[in-house]
């Protein structure tokens, strides 16, 4: 018979309770920013305590595209996609516009082009996430710190720098769509989805005055979608290029 000793009992039961007490403080955050702005559903990831992962293609080099094929393969790996989101533009044949660093390697290159788009409406940023934490950061500052990156989606436009709106976006702005994008508070990556067509300055005016974020990037709209098993959703309606999520 094994005897296990007081204090590792206690540890584990410290250890459980702690996880518990961390998913729903997950949830109680996602409902209540959705209670105060029905506008947007908001999915807050502590990246200490939770494995955020970006993904495009399996082994096969078959692009992934759709939530359900994620989730499904990485239950033949014995993992358990819990949340994912589009996680930035892409081409035609889904492969992205810009930077994109899946478990420290670099798949694409970091894009400081000038053209036309939403992803070229400078500044644009880069969301990344290095041993230290999640950041948003102008495009161009990503090579001081590309050494330590995990992982890294570039997209555009910044949203926030430094908790300044974009001085592109108008207030009366009619360009109104579905749109989704990333914030960041110390250790959480904050990802907000709108479920009515917003345009680009309501957007980083929720971030910025509701979520309190000095830092946030845009990462699509019209094709946006999230995947939430705490939220019983899956919107798996169109196939996507990068994709975000927490794995468990």
């Amino acid at each position: 018979m094994t005897i296990v000793p007081l204090p590792s009992l206690y540890t584990c039961r410290y250890h459980l309770m702690k996880t518990l007490l961390s998913a729903v403080a997950c949830l109680l955050f996602c409902l209540t920013c959705q209670a105060a702005d029905p506008r947007f559903t908001v999915i807050s990831v502590n990246t200490e305590h939770e494995e955020l992962q970006l993904f495009l293609r399996d082994e096969n080099g078959k692009g992934f595209k759709r939530f359900d094929t994620l989730k499904t393969w990485l239950a033949g790996k014995n993992r358990q996609l819990h949340f994912a989101m589009n996680a930035g533009m892409y081409h035609a044949d889904y492969s992205p516009v810009g930077l994109f660093v899946q478990n420290s390697e670099q798949v694409t290159a970091l894009n400081l082009a000038d053209a036309w788009g939403n992803f070229f409406l400078k500044p644009n940023g880069v969301f990344l996430l290095t041993p230290a934490g999640p950041q948003v950061i102008e495009s161009s500052e990503y090579p001081a710190l590309a050494k330590d990156v995990l992982l890294a989606t570039q997209s555009g436009p910044l949203l926030l720098r430094n908790g300044q709106i974009h001085p592109a976006f108008k207030q009366e702005s009619t360009s109104r769509l579905k749109r989704n994008g990333v914030g960041v508070i110390g250790k959480k990556a904050i990802f907000v989805i709108s479920e009515q067509p917003v345009n680009f300055h309501e957007m980083a005016t929720f971030f910025r005055d509701s979520l309190h974020c000095q830092d946030a990037l845009y990462l699509d709209g019209s094709i946006s979608g999230i995947y939430s098993i705490e939220l019983k959703r899956n919107d798996n309606t169109v196939d996507l290029g990068p994709i975000i999520g927490v794995v468990r």
